[in-house]
């Protein structure tokens, strides 16, 4: 069967929406997200809805899919709107402030608990000051002042008046106490000389009667200390009591409002407790410390100890919430405790615990990117345990590694049930499953989104209507009809199918957003704005294709679109730069000499050549095995090279067109340069598709355009591809014309015949080819090699008769096939 030249329309498909009566997209209805992932949105409904632990989810799609616009829609539709919430608040523990307590309140009430003990501390300074200053604290720090006072003094005039009757006194000098002898008629101290004229035996008596009385005094004087702290215990009590009727009245309201929580009560409780034990220092603190986050570590006593740290207010939310992290760090993931520096070192209390994604996403749902979320350090384990034990609880890089030597704060974990949505493109999702074996009992289900669906009727009119909503939610101007089909076809170019239309919408948005800027005043976009805007977009990242080109045009690069030649044929290379590919003419040559049936790929030789590369040129082995080696050893070694290429060559779709160049050198058949060949082969000779077969005719045709169009130029590409043209107008217009052609072939056959006008030779069923063909050509020289390689080997043995036979090529193999 020789190959097919294609006819116009089998060259672009166009989109018609017959079906579809609009004239432009104004009155078109909206459509979600979902009408293209029919698979998918089944697998997020269920995910979604799956009350279980583990069941969370991975959306796998490609950059370009709107795959988190679809993710967002459908949470919104599953999740409960009408839920009680919960706030969350971290309170501090007076017994251990290193563990701060958590409180769980109704959602909005912790609002009013951090105000109300916000406007209790700021009333406790001058409350306690007034309690202190008050007529009835003063009395009675007056009478216990009066009675410590009376208490000792009595005590020392007792004792005084019975040693008073003894002839001796009680002194108080500033030595202290002290006994001395008096006058027993004057009652006065006397001097040391008048002592000295009393009898001896008075005196000893005297010495005697101090000495007696020395004891009494000094256990009394041992009572003092005890007294005094008896006193300053008395005064400290009378103290805290009225600091605790200051703080009962302070906090008798707050109590009134949060009856029902007895959680807040025990809280409260605390805090009383911790006011009235911390008597006279609260009494000094009538400000706030002027350093408040340092109160824990600096010995201080500040008011704000007895705030309320407000994690989370779920009072504005409706539902259960849903939250996009754009940055999964470790502390936006679990949240964090900010430090502050005093005195050179990093200090924190339960004010500077802030809350992570998870805290606000608790109840609800976590959007999360997969590749942002492993490329931060420790996130990706951060999450996985708070998922494992359903707990949230705040760790420091630093704590983890054990790069920090301080004393951290260690907040009471909060309570966790929210269901995990992460994105990420699918190789990542299969990376994961791979390597983590923790990630398939966390992520148990797996939406996948598919990046292209069939272009029938119902979806054509689904995308129309698609793009309708796309344009009314960015503002942009109605769509006229043919600019809607404008834009499908462009879809199915892009999913590199013309009976498929990509999913991967961006790009349509970007190019419709372009043609409505472009359309200016008008009041519709029309088709000429969407193929302006295609044009722009092309012309932007178009620099380096015109830099091959011109190279070529110049001779640079040299590339023959006329002539025959032998061994070389003009291949296809596509380059893909971002979302840009193009692809050029590049030439293949292939030379033969005698050898062992060596095949050298000299890519892969100067390690340019990728492995897939490297396998369709091993491949080409296989098939002159199969077709030309049965009968005889295969005498040849040949080399392949892409000339003029100085960076790696990746990809099978050049061995259609190797092969071709290899038939020629061996078989000493001229190619007709007027042709391009793309297409990748079997050991057997069968055509198979290749991938950007569009901007591979396009090419080609670019150059052989510039250069002037014969007629006879051409694009050989695999039947399969068929299917896949979406080519630009200008070559539809050639092609209709008679002066460029596209041919599609099944079999590298029919490519050869079409490349050198000779038939290729079908085998009989004795397997001889018809002389003249090209099987035959190469047979023969194959032959012819084999018997000079003979030749070669007889002639080393000198004894040696040289018997040289020539015989007519047989094929020794099945018959080929002629279809994929």
């Amino acid at each position: 069967m020789p190959a097919r030249l294609l006819e116009p329309h089998q060259l672009y498909t166009a989109s018609t929406l017959d079906e579809l009566p609009f004239s432009n997209t104004s009155e078109l209805p909206d459509v979600d997200e979902s009408f293209a992932q029919p698979r998918a949105v089944e697998a997020l409904r269920f995910g979604l809805a799956m009350p279980q632990a583990g069941f969370n989810l991975f959306v796998l799609g490609e950059s370009g899919s709107r795959r988190h616009a679809l993710v967002c829609h459908l949470i919104e539709e599953v999740r409960q709107k009408t839920l009680a919430h919960v706030d969350y608040c971290y309170v501090n523990d007076f017994q251990n402030p290193h563990a701060p307590r958590l409180l769980q309140l109704p959602a909005g009430r912790g609002t009013r608990l951090r105000d109300d003990m916000q406007q209790m501390t700021s009333c406790l300074g001058p409350a306690i000051a007034m309690a202190f200053e008050s007529e009835e604290y003063r009395a009675r720090v007056s009478a216990l002042e009066e009675g410590f006072k009376q208490r000792q003094e009595g005590a020392l005039s007792e004792l005084g008046d019975t040693a008073l009757a003894r002839g001796v006194a009680l002194m108080h000098t500033s030595a202290g106490f002290a006994f001395t002898p008096i006058d027993p008629a004057s009652k006065e101290p006397i001097d040391k000389e008048a002592f000295e004229q009393l009898p001896e035996a008075r005196q000893h008596e005297l010495v005697d009667i101090i000495k007696e009385f020395q004891a009494p005094l000094e256990k009394l004087l041992a009572h003092f200390p005890r007294w005094r702290h008896e006193l300053q215990e008395a005064l400290r009590e009378i103290g805290r009591d009225a600091i605790r009727q200051t703080i009962s009245h302070l906090l008798a309201e707050i109590r009134t409002n949060y009856a029902d929580l007895p959680a807040v009560l025990t809280f409260l409780d605390a805090v009383e407790a911790d006011i009235v034990d911390s008597g006279d220092t609260l009494r000094e603190t009538r400000q706030e410390d002027p350093d408040p986050e340092t109160m824990h570590f600096t010995g201080s006593i500040s008011i704000q100890r007895y705030h309320v740290n407000l994690l989370v207010d779920n009072a504005a939310t409706q539902g259960q919430p849903v939250i996009c992290e754009n940055l999964p760090t470790l502390p936006n993931l679990l949240g964090r405790v900010e430090h502050v520096s005093h005195m050179g070192t990093l200090l924190a209390n339960f004010t500077l615990i802030r809350a992570g994604a998870l805290h606000r996403a608790n109840g609800g749902y976590l959007v999360l990117d997969a590749v942002r979320l492993l490329s931060q350090p420790g996130a990706w384990d951060g999450l996985k345990r708070a998922l494992q034990s359903g707990r949230i609880s705040i760790e420091s890089l630093g704590e983890i590694y054990g790069l920090t030597s301080t004393l951290q704060l260690q907040p009471e974990a909060i309570p966790l049930k929210v269901k995990v949505v992460l994105i990420g493109e699918p190789i990542i999702y299969y990376l994961l499953a791979e390597f983590d074996p923790e990630f398939a009992g966390l992520f148990k289900v797996a939406a996948d989104l598919d990046d292209r669906i069939p272009r029938n009727t119902e979806n054509s009119g689904q995308f129309a209507r698609y793009l309708a909503t796309q344009a009314r939610r960015h503002q942009l101007k109605p769509l006229e009809r043919a600019a809607v089909t404008r834009l499908i076809e462009h879809a199915a170019r892009l999913a590199e199918d013309a009976e498929r239309l990509s999913v991967l919408t961006r790009e349509l948005l970007e190019l419709m957003q372009e043609a409505d800027f472009l359309a200016g005043s008008a009041e519709l976009i029309g088709r000429a704005h969407v193929e302006q805007a295609m044009a722009a977009r092309t012309r932007r990242v178009d620099r380096l294709r015109e830099r091959v080109f011109e190279a070529i045009q110049r001779d640079i690069l040299l590339i023959a679109t006329a002539g025959e030649l032998i061994g070389q044929v003009n291949g296809l290379a596509a380059i893909a730069l971002a979302d840009f590919v193009f692809a050029h003419p590049v030439r293949l040559s292939a030379a033969v000499r005698i050898g062992e049936g060596e095949m050298i790929d000299i890519e892969r030789e100067v390690e340019l050549g990728g492995p897939i590369h490297s396998k369709g040129v091993m491949i080409l082995s296989g098939f002159f095995s199969a077709r030309f080696g049965r009968g005889m050893p295969l005498a040849f070694n040949a080399s392949l090279v892409f000339e003029q290429t100085y960076g790696e060559v990746e990809g099978d779709s050049a061995s259609l067109a190797e092969l071709c160049a290899l038939l020629s050198a061996i078989g000493a058949v001229p190619i007709r340069q007027c042709w391009a060949v793309t297409g990748s082969v079997n050991q057997y000779g069968a055509v198979q598709p290749i991938g950007a077969v569009n901007e591979k005719i396009e090419g080609f045709f670019d150059i052989c355009a510039a250069r002037g169009l014969s007629g006879e130029q051409g694009v050989i590409i695999p039947a399969a591809n068929v299917r896949d043209l979406m080519l630009k107008p200008a070559v539809l217009e050639a092609v209709a014309a008679g002066r460029f052609r596209v041919a599609a072939v099944d079999h590298v056959d029919q490519a050869i015949e079409l490349l050198t006008g000779l038939p290729a030779g079908d085998a009989d069923a004795n397997g001889a080819v018809p002389e003249g063909s090209i099987n035959y050509l190469v047979a023969t020289h194959l032959l012819e090699l084999h018997s000079m390689q003979q030749l070669a080997h007889e002639e080393r043995k000198p004894s040696a008769k040289h018997v040289s036979h020539r015989k007519k090529p047989v094929l020794k193999q099945p018959p080929k096939k002629t279809s994929q």
